[in-house]
């Protein structure tokens, strides 16, 4: 397993992280296979969705605090309900076809870190396995 950090800066964002999961299947020396994302955290999330048009990450960030507003009073006090419900939506793993080395992703897509309760410094686990 290969893990890296991911420092955000704000309490919502998407990190585009498909040149460092990349990195992780180059470490791994898998040519064919699977690569397994992962997030270790409750209030975080990873997802596959447009990289080339950053207008759709905080689309997607704006509509999700209008679905799940911080102050929808919720029953666990430490002020980041919303966050866990957000990670919770979207999920904490993601897996990608690794082949000739490469992820195997849509021409527009890449690979998005999702902080719901930064600003924080986060890890992402990935495997690959051949």
């Amino acid at each position: 397993m290969i893990k890296f950090k991911v420092k955000t800066e704000t309490r919502e964002a998407f990190y585009e992280i498909t040149l460092e999961v990349q990195r992780a299947v180059d470490r791994s020396g898998v040519s064919e296979g699977i690569c397994h994302i992962y997030v270790p955290h409750t209030t975080a999330a990873v997802l596959i969705q447009e990289a080339h048009d950053p207008a759709v990450a905080r689309d997607i960030v704006t509509h999700l605090r209008r679905l799940i507003p911080r102050e929808a009073g919720f029953e666990h006090q430490e002020d980041n309900a919303d966050s866990h419900i957000k990670a919770t939506a979207v999920g904490n793993t993601v897996p990608v076809f690794v082949e000739q080395g490469k992820l195997c992703l849509g021409t527009w897509q890449g690979v998005f870190f999702c902080e719901f309760d930064g600003p924080r410094t986060r890890e992402v686990w990935v495997k690959v396995q051949g």
